[in-house]
């Protein structure tokens, strides 16, 4: 296969790279090392975006697009996240929930919701694991019940590891089961939800990366008006499919894991230990080169994902493999990364005598919760036996 960029699409690169160059804030370190100011400046950045026509580029026109290829999209994530992401929460509107919304919302729906998200002036949140509900989101509890004499939907239940509901969100794209009375798969449906009304409450996770990755959400008698529901009733398991498929081809990993692997290389070749660089050891040269390979290979993979989505709807079986490829790429690079560092590399970039500014210690904390985010890496690997291989559904 023929992955080159066309001249057009190495143009577009350069002045995005030149554009970066200038306008990201210097202090912005990496979507998950969340503060006070994160919020704004992804806003901010998300603006800028939208002005050039570059936050959506790939929708169609009539959302706010410039209908760009594929392939541009690309360009584009692969120079966000080499960054560390600076448009904060945005890619989750640009890359699944704004196009969800295209394919199944009404239109009245794509007239509300979509215009913001193309200007880059609103945050969502993903409402779909449960404390009982993670991998296997056919058991979600969270209970939508109909209220006829209200035009509405009563919502009661809990949300886990909602990544940017304290940012604040202003809308969250939830899973809820509508139906009880029928196979689980076929109960559930998708409500947006406006973050502020009675009844929401975000409760912040302290974690590994710090304040601000994930939060539990409330959800008490909550009244969502009929008009918020996508599409129909208690056909909700075909929307997530989708919406995760979209998900999983959104975010290149392997851009990050190489912007990673570049420090790693200037670390190892300016480090002296015992009167030579770190890069004359044999043991450490091969390790590198390996991140190096792996890092070309999950790229490959990803393009691949991406060449199936260019012919028409994104494929479950291609998306989970590039994401299986991605997520144990993050992880490998955090073990080079730990091997060449040493035991410094444990030290955080608070600590003056961190390595490498404390990256090393900061790829180690990405990497530990990285192959749950968007189902876990054995259920992608279900996916890709089954779909890909036949073998049959495990016992």
């Amino acid at each position: 296969m023929d992955f080159e960029f066309t001249a057009e699409e190495t143009a577009f690169r350069a002045e995005l790279v030149r554009f970066l160059d200038e306008e990201m804030a210097p202090w912005w370190r990496h979507i998950f090392c969340h503060t006070e100011r994160s919020t704004e400046a992804g806003l901010a950045m998300a603006g800028k975006l939208a002005e050039r026509g570059w936050l959506t580029m790939s929708w169609p026109e009539e959302y706010g697009g410039s209908a760009s290829s594929a392939w541009t999209q690309v360009v584009l994530r692969e120079e966000m996240w080499a960054r560390g992401e600076p448009r904060g929460p945005q890619y989750m509107n640009v890359n699944y929930i704004g196009p969800m919304i295209m394919k199944f919302g009404s239109e009245e729906q794509k007239r509300r919701f979509l215009t913001p998200m193309s200007r880059g002036e609103v945050l969502w949140c993903q409402g779909f694991s449960e404390p009982g509900a993670g991998s296997d989101l056919s058991a979600v509890a969270t209970r939508a019940r109909w209220s006829p004499e209200e035009g509405g939907y009563r919502v009661d239940g809990q949300k886990i590891w909602t990544s940017y509901a304290d940012a604040p969100a202003q809308w969250c794209l939830l899973v809820v089961r509508s139906n009880p009375d029928v196979r689980p798969h076929k109960g559930l449906s998708l409500l947006l939800v406006d973050m502020s009304l009675p009844g929401v409450t975000v409760r912040p996770i302290d974690s590994l990366l710090g304040k601000g990755e994930i939060n539990e959400v409330f959800f008490d008698d909550v009244l969502v008006p009929e008009d918020c529901r996508l599409g129909e009733q208690d056909a909700g398991w075909s929307m997530i499919l989708a919406g995760l498929a979209l998900e999983r081809i959104g975010v290149p990993w392997y851009a990050d894991a190489e912007r990673f692997l570049r420090r790693l290389v200037e670390y190892a070749k300016e480090t002296v230990v015992d009167g030579r660089p770190l890069a004359d050891d044999p043991r450490l040269r091969t390790r590198i080169a390996e991140l190096y390979v792996r890092c070309r290979a999950a790229r490959l993979v990803t393009y691949r994902s991406v060449s199936v989505q260019e012919k028409g709807a994104p494929s479950a079986l291609e998306s989970a493999a590039a994401w299986i490829h991605g997520g144990l790429l993050e992880q490998f690079a955090a073990e080079v990364g730990r091997e060449v560092t040493g035991p410094l590399g444990v030290l955080h970039r608070d600590d003056p005598d961190a390595p490498m500014q404390g990256w090393a210690e900061f790829q180690s904390m990405l990497s530990i919760p990285i192959t749950i985010v968007a189902g876990t890496i054995d259920i992608q690997r279900n996916i890709v036996a089954q779909q890909g291989l036949g073998l049959p559904r495990g016992s």
